[in-house]
């Protein structure tokens, strides 16, 4: 019989060829078909699952930083003076997010839920600052209300017109008042286009500028001495036992629906930037599960019932603008698989916009590698007609800092639209911002590496390591025809908080995590480059023996004589 015999070092060769190129099929087609694979299971949202639970409630609470912007000159601003102010800050606060899902899909695609959020504030963080520090800020309510009633008056009187005509029967001036509402119902006109070419409405000014110290409690400035916590969250009282027009003034703002504005039990009115995002959720979601393309999960697809938002300009009634449009997710996980030198969007309803993030560079948080994202310069200093979003060119600002066209200056956005307030969105420290509101302040000391918006991404699974949103919030300060209070301001773009909402995930998420992936991906790793290299070695070694020992001269053993 006949029987092929190789000598053991071409065997030990050959079985080395095999593992090296085992090694090679499993490390670059097998196991990262395999991690895909689990990685796409681990991240579809399907009821019941880890990431279901890990959906509804995140498993470590957000970080929402606050920083206020104190004003150190408020009664020289009164006159005429250029704001100065001073960062105060950070003030820490835990921010807790729990969905409440209402229900899936039929096909299992989609998921709907609303959000409740608790904040709770970080003492330990926040060090040396306290709640109960003592600031000057700028008096936002009454700013607000101020520049809507220079800007829509005839709205205004419409609204409490009713009201007033039992209240003003005591009031002086009431015949002249009543005939005035009679004649600007139906027109819409800015206070000053009316005020300079009618006594009437002067007239009403006059007393609307007396009840100004009713409604907001005998302000002496633009600006408010109250302490941190109410001003974010327990609330600025206003509205305190007002009587005739001012009680009905009050009556109108109440009714306006603001969400920073709430009625308190005293039946007075309270001012706070969070408290209506301190407690259950109304805005209602739906996005995708990552059911049948893992690449969209979590992607916003509806926001109350509609794909798109209803607040900026669209070019026609049946075409819905760019600026409109609800693209990416709420920035608590992002969709897996990230390739690098791709973008990514994601969507903030407190600013009403979607936002898009750049890949920037390759990281490692503890151990942990990822992707580096940040936000463009498309993002607020490209607007305008020449960039195509001239849909975020609201124009609803009279008398302020802006373009001939009415978009403002580079690194601003209007935000009224909204928040149903004249309020304005830069970066922090208005890092960006064009020169003609930069020279309007004092004091801001802008930073591209804390004032820009970040977010590190586990590339793999789209888990968020660590970054931030960071926004601030402004209003114009100006004066306003005929309010005592605004008559010798300087208009200036006045900062009054900027906000950073992040995470940092925190040792035992980071044990977990690399538990769950990177230790395996190192295992897999070390198995796909052993037994390449391994191998390749043994395989070396076994050819090299036997080519020595093929070459060794034979000795022939000569017989005894």
């Amino acid at each position: 019989m006949f029987k092929l015999s190789l000598p053991w070092p071409l065997l030990g060769a050959f079985a080395g060829i095999v593992v090296s190129v085992l090694g090679a099929y499993c490390g670059w087609f097998m196991f990262p078909n395999m991690v895909h694979k689990k990685v796409e299971e681990s991240v579809i949202i399907t009821d019941g699952s880890e990431q279901y639970k890990r959906f509804i409630q995140l498993p470590q609470p957000l970080t929402f930083k606050v920083y206020i912007f104190n004003v150190t000159n408020p009664m020289r601003v009164q006159q005429g003076a250029t704001p100065i102010v001073r960062e105060v800050g950070p003030y820490v606060y835990k921010q807790y997010r729990r969905k409440r899902v209402k229900h899936f899909s039929r096909d299992g695609s989609k998921i709907t839920f609303t959000q409740d959020q608790l904040y709770v504030f970080d003492e330990e963080a926040s060090a040396p600052y306290k709640e109960s520090d003592h600031i000057v800020a700028l008096n936002m309510h009454m700013n607000a209300f101020l520049q809507v009633f220079e800007r829509e008056i005839t709205d205004i009187l419409q609204g409490f017109a009713n009201r007033l005509n039992h209240r003003l029967n005591r009031t002086p001036g009431v015949r002249v008042l009543k005939r005035l509402m009679d004649r600007i119902r139906g027109k819409r006109k800015s206070v000053l286009q009316i005020g300079e070419n009618d006594p009437g409405l002067a007239i009403l000014l006059v007393h609307l500028n007396a009840n100004i110290k009713a409604i907001f409690n005998d302000p002496k400035s633009m600006f408010v001495h109250t302490t941190v916590k109410e001003y974010l969250f327990d609330g600025v009282r206003f509205c305190i036992n007002p009587q005739g027009l001012a009680k009905a003034i009050c009556n109108q703002i109440k009714d306006g629906g603001s969400k920073t504005i709430r009625e308190l039990k005293d039946g007075s009115l309270a001012f706070s930037f969070f408290n209506h995002k301190n407690g259950t959720g109304r805005e209602v979601y739906e996005v995708h599960t990552g059911k049948d393309d893992p690449m969209r999960v979590l992607e916003i697809q509806k926001l109350d019932d509609n794909h798109h938002l209803q607040v900026w300009l669209n070019a026609t009634e049946s075409e819905t603008s760019t600026c409109n449009q609800i693209n990416g997710t709420d920035a608590s996980s992002y969709p897996p698989f990230r390739q690098r030198g791709d973008s990514m969007y994601i969507f903030s309803s407190d600013i009403c916009r979607s936002v898009q993030l750049f890949y920037q560079k390759e990281i490692q948080y503890k151990g942990i590698p990822g992707y580096r994202y940040s936000i463009g310069e498309n993002f607020i200093n490209d607007i305008g007609p020449e960039h195509d979003n001239e849909c975020f060119c609201v124009d609803k600002l009279t008398n302020v800092i802006k373009r001939k066209n009415g978009c403002l200056y580079a690194g601003a956005m209007d935000l009224t639209n909204c928040l149903d307030a004249p309020v304005i969105l830069t970066l922090p420290h208005m890092l960006g911002a064009s020169n003609e509101y930069t020279k309007t302040i004092k004091g801001l000391k802008p930073d591209a590496k804390i004032h820009q918006t970040f977010v590190d991404v586990q590339h793999l699974t789209g888990t968020p390591l660590q970054g931030g949103k960071r926004v601030q919030f402004n209003m114009f300060l100006k004066s306003i025809n005929r309010i005592s209070i605004t008559e010798n301001l300087t208009t200036s773009l006045m900062p009054a908080i900027w906000v950073e909402e992040g995470i940092q995930l925190n040792d035992e998420m980071v044990a977990f995590f690399k538990k769950r992936l990177i230790n395996t991906l190192k295992t897999l790793d070390i198995i796909h480059w052993a037994a390449l290299f391994g191998g390749f070695g043994v395989a070396a070694i076994c050819l090299i023996y036997y080519v020595v020992q093929r070459r060794k001269p034979v000795v022939i053993d000569a017989p005894l004589k």
